[in-house]
């Protein structure tokens, strides 16, 4: 496979997730942060297949990434309790609103 579909794939999830965590909204922040959490599951797959023309695959690259892929799920499930949550209480998902409600 060509290095620079998988690694510009990559990049572009990466800057796009930036993009997302730079604006105000909490929901667009939490989608940003798993747009570069899969950013580095792609890149830490396409290093871990480095190897796949020989023969080998490195299972424990893949295994890595499985359990980042859960452990994702389980922060957003986190972050989207919180946020809507914080919906609840205070009638807006404005993250610099919601942080000048600090005590």
């Amino acid at each position: 496979m060509d290095a620079t579909i998988w690694l510009g794939s990559a990049l572009a999830l990466f800057a796009i997730g930036l993009y997302c965590v730079s604006k105000r909204n909490m929901i667009r922040i939490l989608l940003g942060v798993e747009m570069i959490l899969n950013a580095g599951n792609l890149a830490f797959i396409y290093f871990a297949t480095q190897h796949a023309a020989m023969g080998v695959v490195d299972p424990l690259g893949q295994s890595i990434v499985f359990m980042s892929i859960v452990t994702g799920g389980c922060v957003v499930a986190v972050g989207l309790a919180l946020i809507v949550n914080a919906y609840k209480h205070f009638k807006t998902t404005d993250s610099r609103e919601l942080r000048r409600l600090k005590w």
